[in-house]
């Protein structure tokens, strides 16, 4: 079983510059995916997938050197990301790489361990790994629960009446939660467009591994809960 880690890091981020290289707990961020997926010992290759020479430079200091560039066609807001895995493992069949799994690392899920990969690989595999597995999170409430607010302030009930249904009667659901994915390499060979979210399996990650940085709040609190989970581990 041969498998290919491929983590996305192109270099335009504009709500936070950098976003991906720049500091977090004393290492650039992009670090902790690389290293988790290392850990893991489940890979034969990391390949960080980025049009920016900055980001090459970084991971190629940390040990991961870049086999080829994104180009820049790939590396605007509107790329999805299917279109990027397709093109990695294209170019790695040019060379005669074939992978039977390729599997997506975010570049900004810090709070991600080893230990997580391998459970998820476990679960892939004993579903048969002909279907994508897709790390999730639980929403902390009902999402019958939902509102939407319109400009003045006003909250519209999405599911009007749910309010009062009990939360233990209602079915748990669940979101991706932006730290990795795994598919059968077919998949990714012969996906089309930004692929489909059909036939995941879901692999529920422990609550307060994974937030969607997005801002600088989200930052500070990826932050806070990443400097409690070492400070519990060395206590």
């Amino acid at each position: 079983m041969k498998r290919l880690a491929i983590i996305p890091a192109r270099g335009g981020s504009k709500r936070i510059p950098n976003k991906n290289i720049r500091d977090f707990c004393g290492k650039p961020m992009i670090s902790y995916a690389l290293g988790a997926a290392r850990s893991s010992e489940l890979f034969d290759t990391i390949h960080v997938s980025t049009d920016s020479l900055k980001i090459s430079n970084v991971v190629d200091n940390l040990g991961f050197p870049i086999d080829f560039m994104r180009p820049k066609s790939l590396a605007d807001d509107y790329t999805r990301i299917m279109p990027v895995l397709k093109y990695v493992t294209d170019e790695y069949a040019k060379i005669n790489q074939a992978f039977d799994q390729v599997w997506m690392l975010m570049a900004c899920a810090p709070l991600i361990d080893a230990i997580d990969l391998i459970k998820a690989e476990k679960l892939f595999s004993q579903a048969g790994g002909r279907d994508p597995l897709l790390a999730v999170s639980e929403y902390p409430v009902p999402i019958e629960w939902a509102f939407s607010r319109k400009p003045n302030g006003r909250m519209i009930p999405l599911q009007p009446g749910m309010f009062a249904k009990r939360s233990q009667d209602l079915e748990k659901s669940y979101y991706d939660a932006g730290s990795f994915a795994a598919f059968p390499a077919k998949t990714v060979e012969c996906s089309q467009g930004a692929g489909t979210d059909d036939a995941f399996i879901g692999y529920v990650l422990p609550k307060g591994t994974s937030i969607d940085i997005d801002d600088e709040q989200d930052w500070a609190l990826a932050e806070s809960i990443f400097q409690m989970k070492a400070g519990k581990l060395k206590g």
